[in-house]
Parts: structure tokens; C-alpha cells; sequence
């Protein structure tokens, strides 16, 4: 009783107040858990880590898969500017929404996927429900929508980039197609790149190929370290059976 009659204040109200990696913001009083769980510095406080390492003021940030926005909202007050993509039209309704609670102007948003060019392409949620963070084009379903997609190359031809010091990827399982595509860009500018590998989305006798592919478009880096800070093997079989966070740069 005490939850509900708390979400109805807050969906009164408009917000949730929490705080990012200690960083106070108003925040969607739809995902009033999630939020508590981030305040309360229950959710991924590696990726914050890398965030504070590499952003700066005078320097931009890519977040590939932004969600509602918690790496967008958290990023923006650290970076220069931060271009970001979220094709989920109900993620990105709330990312819009976040942005929009904390005033926060110096975010390009775009409901588009990277894939390999301009297209449409069918996605969903591995978690069966719209917004719900598990979205990705490897998954399919009558709870699903169409998602316009553009490529890499056609994007950084668009806008300077030149400024990136910090390019993020959480794309639920599309980053095997979509890695290979931003490769030559990443190897010409070398900014850090932090990827999530979701291999247990793809089929069990496919995870050892598609994680080894990962590996041999990256390895121009000079450095290469998992969410402990231990050198990254990509083709080690816990990196194919669970989801894995790697730091690329150097």
C-alpha cells in the first residue's frame, strides 16, 4: 500500500528526486524503482566509473543504447555535448521526458538503430515488454515495432565527431553487426569504447565465433579490460556465457 500510494505521489508531482552516482536529478516517476536501485548505488557503478575517467568538459560522448538515460543524464553535466541513440519509442519517450525534468539541453537524442545502413528493421524486447532496457533487433515479437536505422558511416558524415573522447554500446545482442561498421572510425580516432556483449542472446554454437569476430575488429586497441579491470579475453567461456562489459582504449 505504502508503494502505491508513494508512485501516485510522485506521478502527481511529475518526478522522482534520486541522485546518479551521488549526482541529484529529477527522474521518471515511471521507473521509480529502477531509480531507487540507481540512487541507492545498486546499478552498474563500473559504468560510472568510466564515465568519470573519460568525459570532460571540453570533450563529447556517444551513447549507443541510451535507455531512459541514466549514462545520457549522468554524462551530459560531464561532457561537452553527447550524442546518443535509443530506438524503443517508449525508452526514448522517457529518455525526452529526463532530459527535459533536468533542463538539460547540450543532448542530441535520436530514436534511430545504427545497423549497416538506412532501413527499417523489426524490434523487441527479449524481456517481452516495450522500454523495459531489453530491446534489440535480434529479437522479435507481436509486442514489437518497426525501428528506422541509419549507419555509422552515414552518421559521422552528418555531425563532427572529431571531439569524442567516450563512445558507449549496449545494444542487447546488435553489437556483432553493428561493431564491425564503426570500426574503421574507431581505429582513425581511438576515443575510448565501452561495449556490452550480451552473447547468450545468440545461439549457443554461434557465441564463440561472434565474440572472437568482436575481439579482431578491436584489436587495434592498445588496452582492453574487463568490469573488474583485468585484461579482457573475449573468447574466454564465461564471456560467452554471461553478459560481459569491456573497456577498449590506447
Amino acid at each position: 500500500m505504502l508503494t502505491r500510494i508513494r508512485k501516485m505521489i510522485y506521478r502527481a508531482r511529475g518526478y522522482v528526486p534520486g541522485r546518479l552516482n551521488g549526482e541529484p536529478f529529477r527522474l521518471d516517476p515511471y521507473h521509480s524503482k529502477f531509480w531507487r536501485k540507481v540512487t541507492a548505488g545498486g546499478w552498474e557503478p563500473e559504468t560510472f566509473a568510466v564515465l568519470d575517467r573519460h568525459l570532460s568538459p571540453d570533450r563529447d560522448y556517444v551513447d549507443i543504447g541510451a535507455w531512459i538515460g541514466p549514462t545520457v543524464l549522468y554524462a551530459a553535466r560531464r561532457a561537452r555535448h553527447v550524442w546518443c541513440f535509443e530506438p524503443d519509442p517508449v525508452a526514448l519517450r522517457h529518455l525526452l521526458w529526463n532530459l527535459e525534468l533536468n533542463a538539460i539541453r547540450n543532448v542530441s537524442a535520436f530514436g534511430v538503430a545504427l545497423s549497416d545502413g538506412f532501413g527499417l528493421a523489426r524490434m523487441a524486447s527479449f524481456g517481452g515488454e516495450a522500454g523495459d532496457s531489453m530491446t534489440s533487433l535480434l529479437a522479435s515479437g507481436n509486442h514489437g515495432s518497426d525501428a528506422l536505422t541509419i549507419g555509422w558511416d552515414q552518421f559521422a558524415q552528418t555531425v563532427d565527431l572529431s571531439g569524442v573522447s567516450l563512445v558507449k554500446m549496449d545494444v542487447e545482442g546488435a553489437e556483432f553487426g553493428v561493431v564491425p561498421t564503426l570500426s574503421d572510425w574507431l581505429r582513425t580516432h581511438r576515443p575510448a569504447f565501452y561495449l556490452s556483449t550480451h552473447a547468450p542472446f545468440l545461439e549457443e554454437n554461434a557465441r564463440a565465433g561472434a565474440m572472437a569476430g568482436l575481439a579482431r575488429n578491436l584489436d587495434f586497441y592498445a588496452r582492453a579490460t574487463d568490469e573488474a579491470g583485468a585484461p579482457a579475453d573475449l573468447a574466454a567461456p564465461e564471456a560467452q556465457s554471461r553478459f560481459c562489459s569491456f573497456l577498449f582504449n590506447g
